[in-house]
């Protein structure tokens, strides 16, 4: 938030939305800040290998939902409509939502680094998803070819040759590091 600017509220956020400028562009309400969402082609790419992967599992083993670019905000946090990259949703049972954002935090939230993003800014994007009730977080970064993991209670940086799992969430989910990371 700059200093001396008012917090944009998620209200004023839903109609900034509905402007026909913004229709084709994807932004987060970020503590108040309307912060617009810059993927790249790599971006794109990895979101595609990770978010394959993981749904192909969890429609397998129905245990819920993957998307993404899905809205999420808790229900009575008004400066915060967060777009993970990708999310998982547990269990089948809760309605989709055809418009505005899930009124609930994701149980995973994916984020991968894209160019203009900043260490400092998505690892306060993973405190912020695990202190309102996601309970995992896998941070991308490209240019390391590392996956950060966040958890309630834990943090892990796991490089290639491992192994990223779903732990006690998606248990039994495995990808090799790696292969998030293939472009060809």
């Amino acid at each position: 938030m700059l200093a001396g600017r008012k917090p944009v509220t998620v209200a004023e956020f839903e109609t900034f939305l509905t402007h026909p400028e913004n229709q084709s562009r994807l932004f987060e309400l970020v503590q108040g800040a309307i912060v617009e969402k810059m993927p790249t082609q790599r971006h794109g790419i990895l979101v595609l290998n990770l978010g394959s992967a993981l749904r192909a599992f969890v429609k397998t083993h129905g245990l819920g939902r993957v998307g993404v670019e899905v809205r999420h905000r808790a229900p009575d946090d008004p400066l915060n409509d967060r777009m993970p990259d990708i999310s998982f949703v547990s269990g089948l049972d809760k309605p989709i939502v055809d418009e505005g954002a899930v009124l609930a935090m994701p149980d995973l939230a994916v984020e991968v680094k894209s160019p203009t993003d900043r260490f400092r800014d998505m690892r306060a994007k993973a405190r912020f998803y695990i202190t309102n009730g996601t309970q995992l977080v896998w941070l991308i970064f490209p240019e390391q070819r590392v996956v950060e993991v966040y958890a309630p209670d834990d943090e892990v940086v796991l490089g290639e040759g491992e192994l990223l799992t779903g732990g006690a969430l998606l248990p039994g989910f495995e990808m090799p590091v790696e292969a998030i990371f293939e472009v060809e």
